[in-house]
């Protein structure tokens, strides 16, 4: 694996703060996942919680080795959906 596509923090406070994905194969280097905002078309294993906020504390994609090739195949539709935000200024 690349050395910009994965980074383990273990002293980070929430280390590991997903329970499905392998501690030693833990990658933080998307702490914060970009495919949040594709709601329902990130395809990870997420749900939305009652008042309507999307959970994705079962997801692991991001943080698996994986996870940064899958990530960076889904930034056209990131893309697409930015365009359509500036569309609407």
């Amino acid at each position: 694996m690349a050395d910009y596509s994965f980074f383990s923090n273990r002293e980070c406070e929430f280390f590991p703060c997903h329970d499905n994905v392998d501690p030693d194969d833990f990658n933080c280097l998307f702490c914060y996942c970009p495919l949040y905002t594709l709601g329902d078309r990130c395809g990870g294993n997420f749900r939305y919680t009652e008042a309507g906020i999307k959970s994705c504390e079962n997801c692991g994609i991001p943080h698996s080795k994986g996870g940064y090739r899958y990530v960076n195949s889904k930034f056209p539709e990131l893309n697409e959906l930015a365009a359509r935000n500036r569309s609407k200024d």
